[in-house]
């Protein structure tokens, strides 16, 4: 099963690539790179749905329960034991390591966003203790230089701040609050993204032409966190095409979706489509 998605989900995400731009661009210039996964456990297949669709970048909430890691959103004592590891990690890890390595780096990198809906500083130490694990592929932070890796784990939810900036070495980044923007300007050796609620700052929900002022405020901010080389998230956005173009007009690098084939569609359709091969049919 594994190596069955290593094969069919990777060698997908590199021929869109391919097929976007030359090999030797960048991720971002595929435009399903900023599609986001949001809460992506709650799809029938964790992982393998947002990459069935292209997407590079997923979320999932853990909790820290009895010395492991559970993916769930709330409190999971009444849900069966599914572990950051079983569904991410693992699966993750397998690829990284198996005949498909040249197709997940550099041309695929992956964003695991992790969500610590426990303790801050509990949770993350055993976060730290797990990733040490799976160091080969994961992008790290070692006394003052980053190793950009196949993987990526930013952090948000109950962020363990102090903690994290503490260490001299990590496998893990942090999740800004947009809103600090301007004034936390800590470098991207702490930050990857900067994100907040999209009613923090707009209003409008797609019906009729966006307000002038309230894109002008969200370009403000994208091009303040820009700067400090973070890519922008807005969760809880409304989940239709006008505000997805607007987000994408305003230079928002990562649109947060529950509805991930709706979205892929969306990202697909601009003067450049991508030709889509879909995987995984049965």
């Amino acid at each position: 099963m594994q190596a069955a998605f290593c094969h069919k989900h990777l060698k997908f995400l590199f021929f869109v690539i391919l097929t976007f731009r030359a090999i030797t661009c960048q991720a971002q210039n595929n435009p399903l790179s900023k599609g986001f996964a949001h809460n992506d456990y709650w799809h029938n297949r964790p992982l393998y749905d947002a990459l069935d669709n292209g997407f590079q970048n997923v979320e999932a909430d853990i909790y820290l329960r009895d010395d492991e890691l559970l993916v769930a959103h709330m409190l999971p004592a009444f849900q069966k034991k599914r572990t950051l590891e079983q569904l991410y990690l693992k699966p993750l890890f397998n690829c990284y390591e198996g005949k498909n390595r040249e197709v997940v780096y550099p041309l695929s990198p992956v964003t695991l966003m992790i969500d610590i809906k426990s303790d801050a500083e509990k949770t993350y130490a055993k976060l730290s203790e797990v990733l040490k694990r799976y160091a080969p592929m994961l992008s790290s932070y070692n006394n003052g230089e980053i190793t950009e890796g196949s993987v990526t784990i930013v952090i948000t939810g109950n962020k363990p701040y102090k903690m994290l900036q503490a260490q001299k070495q990590r496998y893990a980044f942090i999740d800004e609050d947009l809103m600090q923007v301007r004034t936390d300007t800590l470098s991207n050796t702490v930050y990857k993204t900067a994100s907040c609620k999209y009613s923090r700052l707009i209003s409008w929900t797609g019906k009729g032409p966006m307000p002038e002022d309230q894109k002008q405020l969200l370009r403000d901010y994208v091009a303040a966190a820009h700067h400090h080389k973070k890519r922008v998230r807005l969760w809880a956005s409304p989940e239709n095409k006008e505000v997805w173009k607007a987000l994408l007009e305003c230079e928002v690098d990562l649109i947060n979706t529950d509805k991930l084939a709706e979205l892929r569609e969306f990202l697909m359709t601009g003067p450049e489509p991508v030709r889509y091969a879909k995987v995984n049919t049965k």
